[in-house]
């Protein structure tokens, strides 16, 4: 089981960085630092259905297959439970939807006229960035009472609170110059704190 949450959080995380240096690399002059990542798998880029279809959708489905097998190797540890839960439906199957409803071009800052999969892709983007970087506390809190765990404690405390704090800078200016350097740092917070928990329960027999 250990090995499986290892293996599916590491593969989770590898093609969502992939997904995210690949689609900008299709559209010239793109910006990783001023533009958002949908932008670069909007509705009408090269390679958008491709790339999420094939990199994006398939990260979603590793992410939520890790924090629910994460979940199974916390027994009785209700808190951590909950804390997975949410990182699983908020964060892995949230970027599953936001795979299959697409931003229109550009992303239609101004949203004139959007698509049902405008809005869909809109709402389960703010409702990640709200709720994901509280899971990433709860975990760390949780972590508290895990074996040999006080790294991933402290981990958990510290990326979900940079995240947060990213998460209130983006949403106070969306269309900063500084917008898509602003989204990667809460996406790089998240994606780190996955990376440690699957380390941890690769070298973790049983967590107490």
């Amino acid at each position: 089981m250990n090995n499986k949450v290892f293996g599916f959080g590491i593969v989770g995380v590898l093609f969502f960085v992939i997904a995210t240096i690949l689609s900008g690399m299709q559209i010239p002059n793109y910006s990783h630092l001023s533009q958002l990542i949908s932008e670069s798998y909007a509705i009408g880029t090269p390679y958008g259905k491709q790339l999420r279809f094939f990199i994006f959708l398939p990260s979603g489905i590793f992410i939520t297959a890790f924090a629910f097998f994460s979940i199974k190797c916390l027994q009785k540890l209700v808190l951590a439970q909950i804390g997975f839960f949410i990182l699983g439906v908020f964060y892995g199957i949230s970027t599953i939807i936001v795979s299959i409803f697409p931003c229109d071009e550009g992303c239609n800052p101004d949203m004139i006229n959007p698509s049902i999969a405008q809005l869909i892709h809109n709402l389960t983007g703010m409702l990640t960035y709200m709720i994901v970087p509280i899971s990433l506390i709860i975990i760390g809190v949780a972590a508290t009472k895990w074996t040999k765990a006080k790294y991933v404690s402290i981990m958990g405390i510290i990326l979900g609170l940079l995240a947060m704090l990213f998460v209130g800078i983006l949403s106070a200016n969306l269309r900063s110059n500084f917008a898509g350097l602003y989204q990667r740092i809460i996406e790089s917070s998240i994606l780190s704190f996955i990376i440690v928990c699957s380390f941890y329960f690769k070298n973790i027999e049983k967590v107490n």
